[in-house]
This record gives C-alpha cells, structure tokens and sequence, in this order.
C-alpha cells in the first residue's frame, strides 16, 4: 500500500463523517488508514479508516507545507497540539480560498 503519511483527509464515512484528518501512519496488513486529529482522535491513539471512506485534500502533487507534516514524513513523534494547530491552519487556509 501507498505511503499516505503526512495527508490531510476529509472523513466520508461513519460517526466522524466531515470530520478534517491527518494520515498519521498507514495498517499495512489491514490496507487501513490511520487517523488523528489531536483531539477526538489523539496521534498515540489513531482512528482507522479505509482508504474508500476518506477524500484526500491534499496528495503528491499538491502537499500541505507545514512543519507537523514534514515530521510525520520523517517518523518523528508530533505532539497532538501542534496537530491541532496544523489542522486549524489548514482550515483556515481552504475557508479563506487559498487552497
């Protein structure tokens, strides 16, 4: 499977449907992604997701540039604060037509 890491995903499925997501690693044997979003869903504790039920809102050809992603790119551990925040401007950035 795809190395997803790093991506920022809206859920389309189940009780967290629209819910704004980062792809903090991937289930390589279950073909699943996993999910966090520093608050309901912590990164030591992420949600998993199939590849089906989530749309990508970022992927190789247009990256999210923030310092929270390019740690989750090289396996360093983020904390679920600076997730929210990274989420927030993320946001922020696709309400206000930059992205």
């Amino acid at each position: 499977m795809f190395d997803y890491t790093g991506w920022i995903v809206r859920a389309d499925a189940g009780r967290d449907k629209d819910g704004i997501f980062c792809v903090v690693g991937v289930d390589q044997e279950e073909h699943r992604l996993l999910l966090a979003d520093g608050k309901r869903r912590k990164v030591f504790h992420p949600k998993r997701k199939k590849l089906g039920h989530v749309s990508c809102l970022t992927d190789q050809s247009r990256m999210y540039d923030h310092p929270v992603v390019h740690s989750l790119k090289q396996g360093e551990p983020v904390s679920d604060r600076a997730l929210r925040r990274a989420l927030a401007a993320f946001k922020e950035g696709t309400t206000l037509g930059k992205r």
